[in-house]
């Protein structure tokens, strides 16, 4: 029988540096920690830049994950975290998404992703030309004359963490956010039930929306 003490596994780590966007920088840590138990250390490797620095900050606070030190090494820095325990959803977000272009979508998903991110029950209605975005095949593009370096544009936000506007909604469908789709704006923008990148997308109208914003905490309206 051995009389040495136990000694604490290593912590994981995970190196998101060269992204900078802080709901891709989060779900890769939400993923990862979905492995480990309540009190296993991660350690996570950016870039150094303020604006991820304050958001990770604001949700390790959210969601009771223990921020256990934050060091700085040359162009990045370190982060030990240890997983807290599991959290009821504090909060309900309801959002109605109307543009598909590449600039609007960018807010209201990141918005609505880093709400889940943080335990909130997301609800987002997705209507008027929005709901391409839920097509098969769909990609957001820029507006007017701008439209033909919509790929460059693409690609350098690929570049900082900003997923293409449908992984965000798989994302976002993956941490249990509740996404609807207007019927009449499907019909009218010819987009089928077939065509639509879920299964299990309730098809509704205004009524059913107003019932579930009637009790959210945040309401968020974009055009």
């Amino acid at each position: 029988m051995s009389l040495l003490p136990e000694t604490a596994p290593a912590p994981e780590q995970l190196d998101v540096r060269g992204r900078t966007i802080s709901t891709f920088v989060l779900y890769a840590i939400v993923e990862r920690l979905a492995g480990l138990r309540e009190g296993d250390g991660l350690t996570v490797l950016t870039d150094r830049d303020e604006p991820l620095d304050n958001d990770l900050h604001a949700w390790c606070s959210a969601t009771g994950t223990e921020l256990r030190d934050a060091t700085s090494e040359g162009g990045h820095r370190r982060y030990e975290l240890v997983k807290g325990p599991a959290r009821q959803a504090s909060g309900k977000l309801a959002m109605v998404v109307s543009d598909p272009g590449l600039e609007q979508l960018l807010s209201p998903l990141a918005f609505a992703l880093a709400a889940a991110l943080e335990g909130i029950d997301v609800h987002v209605y997705v209507q008027g030309p929005a709901v391409k975005a839920l097509a098969r095949g769909f990609r957001e593009k820029l507006p007017g004359l701008r439209r033909p370096f919509s790929r460059f544009a693409r690609d350098g936000l690929a570049r900082a963490g900003h997923v293409p506007a449908q992984e965000k909604l798989r994302q976002l469908h993956r941490l249990g956010g509740h996404i609807y789709v207007c019927g009449p704006s499907m019909r009218h923008f010819r987009v089928s039930k077939q065509d639509l990148v879920f299964d299990d997308l309730p098809i509704v109208e205004y009524a059913t929306f107003v019932q579930v914003m009637n009790d959210a905490t945040i309401h968020v309206f974009l055009q």
